[in-house]
């Protein structure tokens, strides 16, 4: 066998080849290359939907790889620097719940913040584990959550030492970045494990003069969004493992939830994109980093808005920041985040990731060009002139300290019963209610109601943004335990 290289794609090669020997289908899909679907293989081209595949000998098997899926893990293991590295088609939610689950049994506790993304809280409740919740800090000018304070994680562990792991979130959608190193060699003196939700820091393993990788700070797993700043397809990630975990144990967590029918149209575009930045992420993050720093420079000389930097670094809460996450805070103009979002997509044709009530987030990746960056400084621009108003009443704080009563487990599967969510403080909610993107829960099962998690809804209601979580789609009523 060759000796695997950084410039080649095993997944990629190997679908090229089947193409080639035009083979006669009997399996599935039931599409048959197209042929079933005419307006399926239009829409979608016929080389794309012509790999769109089963499992076969000579295309590998991912929940048991031996040749070519096996390849490209270990070669996406080197690109990462891990020990060994997992291709994901269940999106990152599925490689959060795999870490969960890999270190943690029913019963067990688990050392976290409580502004993780909704996936990490469901691994919670299918994993029957008890959260350990840290508040982040919180900046009190552009009301986010920050990272998790040394002393925090310290009392915690002294609290729980019995706990089992750490999860961080690094860096978190706003580009804020913990103190890795510390918590890494905190936890590991206390026996345990460091779990890194590292969704929005795929560009921190190719790029120069980035915050520090997990893999790097000696975490023991990280979930890694290849889709989001990797140039992968949407749903695709990478789960990455250190020298302390069993990689073939964690294959089987994995093989728990994942589906037995890999689709290989992610899985190459996995592989293909691991590839690009393993040659080129150097170069592709640079001219990121620079499109990021312009685009900054020219927003806050607009005035009203404040992208914020790395002039926010505190040491602690804030230990470093992603410089390509174009975070903007609006609310000193009197408008919401999920305001300016709606300003930018409906009169501007510009679709940025996410506006919640004081911010907006603009991603900048491997497929960004200086044209777009100088239409959304100028759409921003005119949005400020034609709509900037009074902030008086503005909701002035994203994060909400919650109030737990019971795990999340026994609060999602216990009995409930059906209230106007006017009517719900002080009772103990049954669901999640969030707003979507980001997915941080504003309640989740388990937590008491309270006033201001109920302005907090009413205010992203009124503004516009995407709630979601709750049985009742219209987000009128909630459902809360009997008896709490």
């Amino acid at each position: 066998m060759n000796k695997l290289s950084q410039s080649s794609a095993p997944i990629y090669e190997a679908l090229k080849k089947y193409r080639e020997l035009r083979i006669v289908s009997f399996d599935v899909p039931g599409h048959k290359q197209g042929s079933g679907n005419p307006m399926l293989k239009e829409f979608l081209g016929a080389d794309c939907i012509s790999v769109d595949v089963n499992s076969m000998k000579m295309l590998d098997n991912l929940c048991h790889p031996s040749s070519v899926i096996r390849d490209a893990e270990i070669l996406a293991a080197e690109a990462f620097g891990a020990d060994h590295a997992f291709l994901m088609v269940g999106g990152t939610s599925s490689s959060v719940q795999a870490m969960v689950m890999s270190v943690c049994k029913p019963g067990d506790k688990i050392i976290m913040p409580r502004n993780v993304h909704r996936s990490a809280i469901n691994a919670l409740i299918i994993g029957g584990v008890t959260p350990v919740y840290l508040n982040p800090g919180v900046d009190k000018r552009l009301g986010i959550p920050l990272g998790m304070s040394i002393a925090d994680i310290r009392q915690a562990i002294a609290d729980h030492p019995d706990a089992k792991a750490i999860i961080v979130n690094n860096p978190t959608y706003y580009g804020i970045c913990s103190d890795l190193k510390s918590i890494v060699k905190l936890a590991h003196e206390a026996g345990m494990k460091v779990l890194v939700d590292e969704a929005h820091g795929t560009h921190f393993y190719f790029g120069d003069n980035m915050p520090v990788t997990a893999m790097a700070a000696g975490a023991d797993m990280a979930a890694v969004s290849m889709h989001k700043t990797g140039g992968s397809l949407t749903q695709s990630s990478f789960l990455l493992t250190g020298p302390a975990m069993n990689p073939e144990y964690v294959r089987q967590i994995i093989n728990l939830t994942q589906t037995t029918s890999g689709s290989y149209l992610l899985m190459s575009s996995l592989d293909i994109s691991r590839m690009n930045l393993a040659l080129n992420g150097k170069q592709i993050f640079a001219k990121v980093q620079e499109l990021s720093e312009y685009a900054r420079k020219e927003i806050n000389s607009i005035g009203g808005y404040y992208a914020f930097s790395k002039e926010i670094i505190n040491g602690d809460t804030v230990y470093d920041f992603d410089i390509t996450k174009l975070s903007i805070h609006t609310r000193e103009m009197g408008l919401a985040g999920v305001e300016v979002y709606d300003i930018l997509r409906d009169n501007y044709g510009i679709q940025i990731e996410f506006g919640d009530v004081g911010n907006i987030l603009a991603i900048i990746s491997v497929g960004d060009r200086l044209l777009d960056i100088e239409r959304l400084i100028a759409a921003l621009s005119e949005t400020k002139r034609l709509y900037q108003k009074d902030p008086a009443g503005m909701f002035d704080h994203e994060y909400i300290e919650p109030d737990v009563v019971v795990s999340p487990t026994e609060a999602f599967y216990g009995h409930k019963r059906s209230v106007p969510i006017e009517e719900s403080e002080n009772l103990v909610s049954g669901e999640f209610v969030m707003c979507y993107p980001p997915g941080i829960p504003i309640l989740a099962p388990g937590e008491r109601i309270s006033r201001d998690s109920l302005d907090y809804i009413a205010f992203a209601k009124e503004k516009g943004s995407l709630l979601t979580g709750t049985e009742d789609m219209n987000i009128e009523r909630i459902n809360v335990l009997e008896g709490k």
